[in-house]
């Protein structure tokens, strides 16, 4: 290889590091709690510990089969990684009315809010649903998932551990 192409091909290489190295934030946007109050996205914190962001409708089986199984788990999370999980319906407006009785039968102890307008699954590029986003303690988004498989919680509780502990996640 000549020097000019080896020299192109660092600069690339070197490009594509330092692209994948750009660190992601949540974007702020106004969402609503499930008893109507404004919230604003740049609010999601945990005190330097992990959170889950899990985008979710009451129309998606997936979605719900996700939840409760992690919800009949999360608890223990919580004591080994201190995480707390901001579950995100995008049930529009007509359908925003079944979110709390939903949530309500299901005992969930995650925080719930409403993206009717879907603002933030615009900002954070959701496509589809289920869509869940592991956030590390400075708040950057470090893994995300968008579908649902029988036992995947057992991956996001792997990914937890590793980001509460501080090590990079694959």
């Amino acid at each position: 290889m000549n020097r000019i192409a080896l020299f192109i091909f660092s600069l690339l290489f070197s490009a594509g590091l330092l692209a994948q190295q750009k660190v992601q934030k949540v974007p702020a946007v106004d969402v609503k709690t499930m008893d109507g109050k404004a919230f604003n996205t740049k609010d999601i914190k945990n005190d330097g510990k992990p959170i889950v962001i899990s985008f979710w409708a009451t129309w998606c089986a997936p979605c719900k089969k996700e939840l409760n199984a992690i919800s009949e788990n999360y608890d223990s999370w919580v004591k080994q990684t201190g995480v707390k999980l901001y579950a995100i319906s995008i049930d529009d407006t007509r359908n925003s009315s079944k979110v709390a009785p939903y949530v309500n039968g299901q005992s969930w102890d995650y925080t719930v809010l409403l993206d009717e307008n879907s603002d933030f699954k615009r900002a954070m590029n959701v496509n589809n649903v289920p869509h869940t986003f592991v956030l590390n303690g400075n708040g950057e988004i470090v893994w995300q998932n968008n579908n649902y498989t029988e036992g995947g919680e057992a991956k996001l509780l792997e990914v937890l551990k590793k980001v509460a502990k501080g090590e990079k996640v694959d």
